[in-house]
């Protein structure tokens, strides 16, 4: 296993304690941290939990950005885990689709010019999406959880997860933050990355 669990403490947030712990990658190279928001009992459910992989998108999560879904998507996830009463968010540092925040930003400037996102990761001389899901089969391992739902669009989560031992039983969808400026990203993850909308 690539990963080892590093620290843990307590996030309070504005939909209730948290508990937030960090992982760290064993791989030197790469050398990304990783963490998981833990709200409630996690093991002691009547029904399988409820669980989101969020990649970390920094325009979109931080800055607000309306390119992308993903702010909202990070905000909706974390309340609906509290009404839940117990869930998992992985926050999956691996910015623009593991193509790294600089790299996003030519990537954006290619999309300034007419092409959509898989395109301008192609030109830049990258996958659709570089994304390693695996990283979060072991977080899922390392917390001792093996049958999750799963808050997704994206059906490579589910199967890299179901490849890496990770039972999804059930997948939720997490359909909001659509608007006029991203219409066109949305498009292109349904119409080119098989995302379910």
């Amino acid at each position: 296993m690539r990963l080892k669990k590093i620290a843990q403490s307590i996030l309070p947030t504005r939909w209730g304690k948290f508990s937030i712990i960090a992982f760290e990658e064993s791989n030197k190279k790469k050398n990304n941290n990783h963490i998981a928001l833990i709200y409630g009992n996690i093991y002691r459910q009547k029904k399988t939990i409820l669980a989101r992989i969020h990649s970390e998108c920094l325009t979109g999560d931080s800055l607000f950005s309306l390119r992308c879904d993903c702010g909202i998507q990070l905000k909706t996830s974390l309340n609906i885990i509290s009404q839940e009463g117990a869930g998992i968010l992985i926050y999956h540092r691996q910015e623009g689709r593991n193509i790294g925040l600089i790299n996003k930003i030519k990537a954006y400037a290619l999309q300034d010019m007419g092409l959509d996102t898989v395109e301008a990761n192609h030109k830049l001389g990258f996958l659709s999406d570089e994304r390693d899901f695996k990283i979060c089969s072991d977080i899922f391992k390392l917390l001792k959880i093996k049958k999750i739902r799963l808050l997704t669009n994206n059906p490579k989560k589910v199967k890299i997860l179901s490849k890496h031992g990770i039972q999804i039983q059930e997948r939720v969808s997490l359909i909001v933050g659509l608007n006029k400026i991203n219409k066109f990203y949305v498009h292109t993850k349904k119409n080119k990355m098989g995302h379910f909308f």
